[in-house]
């Protein structure tokens, strides 16, 4: 996975924290949960606000 695949990541953060809402969370704790998950991997220096902001966005409504 890369950062571009907000929705992929998304489905695996809320499996993953299902307990967390995504409304919360920080930017600073998001990046690092995504670069925690299995099948990420890609660059931590292509990640930014408008792509966190995306993942965090994906994420709502993959709750909701």
């Amino acid at each position: 996975m890369k950062w571009t695949d907000s929705l992929e990541i998304a489905i695996q953060l809320a499996d993953a924290h299902p307990d967390i809402d995504p409304k919360t969370i920080r930017f600073t704790d998001l990046r690092e949960w995504v670069m925690a998950l299995p099948e990420f991997d890609d660059e931590p220096s292509r990640s930014g606000e408008k792509i966190l902001e995306a993942i965090q966005m994906a994420w709502i409504d993959e709750i909701s």
